[in-house]
C-alpha cells in the first residue's frame, strides 16, 4: 500500500483538498484509493507518532493502525491530510524559525508505516501574504504582531529550508510541492497526483478552487467551451482557464490588502522576489516534484 500525506501548509488549503477528494470517495475507492474522513486518523496518528518518539513501529502495529483507518482490505493507496502535523497556527514561527519541526514530525509519522512507500504533498505561499494570513487566522490584535514575529526576520524566510528539512529526514520519500498562488490553475493535477488516479476528467471538483475566484458567468462559459473544445493536454487546459480568469476574475478574491505594522512596499517586493528565487531552487531539489503553472 502506498501512503500519500498532505501537510498543508497553513493558510493554503483549509481542508479544500480533503473536501474535494471526499466528493469522489466512491469513484476513488473503486480504483483502490482510500480517502478516509479526518476523524478516523488525524488525532490518532499524531498521538501514536508522539508515543513512539521516532522509533519505527513494527509491522503488527502498522497493520492495526491501517485497519483502523480504512475499511477496504484491498486498497492500494491511502491519502491522509494533516495540516496541523507540523504545528498549530500559533507556533508556525516558534523559536524564530518557520516550521522548525519539519525535520521531526513528518519523519515520526512516516515511521508509523514501516515498509510502505510514503510521499508528502504541500503547497507554499509568498511570505508577504503568508505571514499576515497566519497571524490573522488567530484573530490576534494588531499590537500583538511584533510579539508574534519575535526573532523572525521576514526576509530570511525560505520555503526551501522547510523542504530540505523534510527531504533530509525522509530519504527516499518524494515531496510534491506547488505554489498556493497557482492552485486555481493546477488543481486537477494536484488531485490526480495525490490520489494516483488516472485522470481528473473523471473526478468531480476540478474547478472548485477556480470557482472561488471567478464569477459564475465566466465559470459556466469556460465549462461550455471546454465541452466543445476539449483541451489536448494539461498545458492547454490551463491556458484556457487563464484566459477566462483574465476576463471574469473576482477582483476582491485575487487582490490582497496587506495591513501589517511596520511593513513597507519595498519589503513586500523584496519578500516576493526572494520567494520567486526560492521556488526556482525548490524545483531543482532532489526528491522534489514541483508542479508549475
Amino acid at each position: 500500500m502506498q501512503v500519500a500525506i498532505h501537510l498543508g501548509v497553513h493558510c493554503t488549503d483549509d481542508d479544500r483538498l480533503l473536501k474535494t477528494l471526499l466528493k469522489n470517495k466512491g469513484t476513488l475507492a473503486k480504483a483502490g484509493i482510500c480517502i478516509p474522513g479526518p476523524g478516523r486518523y488525524r488525532k490518532s496518528v499524531i498521538r501514536e507518532a508522539q508515543k513512539l518518539r521516532g522509533i519505527p513501529a513494527d509491522s503488527d502495529f502498522r497493520d492495526l493502525l491501517v485497519a483502523s483507518i480504512i475499511d477496504d482490505d484491498h486498497a492500494s493507496r491511502l491519502v491522509l491530510t494533516i495540516e496541523n502535523l507540523l504545528c498549530v497556527h500559533s507556533r508556525v514561527f516558534e523559536n524564530g524559525i518557520i516550521y522548525d519541526q519539519a525535520s521531526t514530525r513528518p519523519a515520526n509519522l512516516r515511521k508509523l508505516f514501516p515498509g510502505l512507500p510514503v510521499e508528502f504533498f504541500l503547497s507554499v505561499r509568498n511570505p508577504a501574504t503568508f505571514i499576515p494570513a497566519v497571524f490573522h487566522h488567530k484573530n490576534q490584535s494588531t499590537p500583538e504582531f511584533l510579539s508574534f514575529m519575535d526573532k523572525v526576520e521576514p526576509d530570511k524566510i525560505l520555503w526551501s529550508d522547510v523542504i530540505s528539512a523534510l527531504t533530509d529526514s525522509n530519504p527516499g520519500c518524494r515531496v510534491t510541492v506547488w505554489c498556493n498562488e497557482d492552485t486555481p490553475l493546477i488543481w486537477p493535477e494536484v488531485m490526480t497526483l495525490i490520489t494516483g488516479f488516472e485522470t481528473a476528467a473523471n473526478l468531480e471538483g476540478g474547478n472548485d478552487v477556480l470557482a472561488s475566484i471567478m464569477r459564475n458567468e465566466g465559470l459556466a462559459r469556460m465549462q461550455t467551451y471546454l465541452g466543445t473544445h476539449p483541451p489536448r493536454n494539461e498545458h492547454q487546459r490551463r491556458q484556457i482557464a487563464l484566459a477566462f480568469l483574465d476576463k471574469y476574475a473576482i477582483d476582491d478574491a485575487i487582490e490582497e490588502v496587506l495591513d501589517v505594522p511596520g511593513w513597507t512596499d519595498d519589503l513586500v517586493e523584496e519578500l516576493t522576489l526572494n520567494y520567486e528565487a526560492d521556488l526556482h531552487k525548490i524545483a531543482q531539489m532532489d526528491q522534489v516534484r514541483f508542479i508549475s503553472a
